[in-house]
């Protein structure tokens, strides 16, 4: 039996984050993604991983993009592999580098979710087979795709629609929708306080491709910055490794708290709310906005499959 063959130039390439792929380089990758949604949705069988595995390690728990690789592999005949600290030796007892090349020996991809971009960084370099971020302190890629074609579902476009991320300006959610806004030309704008501002080296990266898409990039700590949103998007106040922060945190970012209030400070009757969850309810988003209309957070989670899988028949 063979596997069935997808074209796509991308063969043998990483995603470690958007920074080195441009607009038309995603967009294909998104085109791949309605594809495959489209094949799910009428109940098509395909088997384009035939024969093909992929190590997926994980540092830090996750229900979507455990469930999106395992599925999306599986389904397309692939045999995917969960690698928990537990499980492998990584950074540890063996070096990220002695790894690498191990599983590169072993596997036809890796997935890493984990704390630090190095280690994703140093599994790209030295394993030899493609290597996708499932998710590190500094970027989630694999997210901010399933959230633009979530934008796109609904709007029906990207360039020149508004996103808005209120709450922490710094986190990787923050950092990886203003890169890929930047980068398809949307207007990107952080309601943060000035504690949690995205740093300066994000935005020195985004600038120039925001300038390229003619996207505009706001940061403010006025209320102000939501007017005119298509899409307010938020996160938990509390990642991951901050737990002793939490009282400290909740506090201080309480007046960003995605509300009825903060919607309707949008002036548009059609803004969308978006997060990438889970989701702490009437922490940065109140159940009634999480449960209403506006709300698109389930088509979101569920695109996180057909995006990942879209990856995966790009770089695999």
């Amino acid at each position: 039996m063979k596997a069935e063959k997808f074209k796509s130039p991308f063969k043998g390439r990483s995603l470690l984050n958007w920074i080195d792929w441009t607009p038309e380089e995603i967009n294909q990758i998104l085109d791949y993604a309605f594809l495959v949604k489209k094949q799910s949705h009428k109940g098509e069988v395909h088997q384009r991983f035939l024969g093909k595995t992929i190590a997926l390690i994980f540092e830090k728990r996750s229900t979507r993009t455990r469930s999106s690789f395992e599925t999306a592999f599986g389904e397309e005949g692939g045999h995917p592999v969960f690698m928990s600290t537990d499980d492998i030796q990584l950074g540890e007892k063996e070096s990220v580098k002695d790894t690498a090349r191990v599983l590169g020996r072993m596997f036809s991809a890796i997935e890493f979710r984990g704390f630090k971009q190095k280690h994703v960084e140093e599994l790209a370099e030295y394993s030899g087979i493609p290597v996708i971020n499932g998710l590190t302190d500094d970027f989630h890629p694999t997210q901010v795709l399933a959230d633009i074609m979530t934008l796109k579902e609904h709007f029906g476009h990207l360039k020149g629609l508004t996103l808005c991320f209120c709450g922490d300006g710094r986190n990787n959610m923050a950092r990886s929708l203003m890169l890929i806004c930047s980068k398809v030309g949307i207007n990107f704008s952080v309601f943060a306080p000035k504690e949690l501002s995205p740093d300066e080296e994000i935005i020195k990266i985004c600038t120039p491709f925001a300038k390229q898409s003619d996207a505009k990039i706001t940061i403010s700590n006025e209320i102000s910055v939501v007017k005119n949103a298509d899409a307010l998007y938020t996160d938990v106040w509390v990642s991951m490794g901050e737990e002793a922060l939490k009282e400290e945190r909740c506090k201080l970012l309480q007046p960003y708290q995605v509300n009825k209030e903060l919607m309707a400070a949008t002036g548009k009757a059609d803004t969308i709310f978006l997060h990438c969850l889970p989701a702490v309810k009437e922490q940065e988003v109140t159940e009634e906005v999480f449960e209403s209309d506006a709300s698109k957070v389930w088509d979101e989670a569920e695109n996180r499959k057909h995006t990942i899988k879209a990856i995966m028949l790009a770089l695999v």
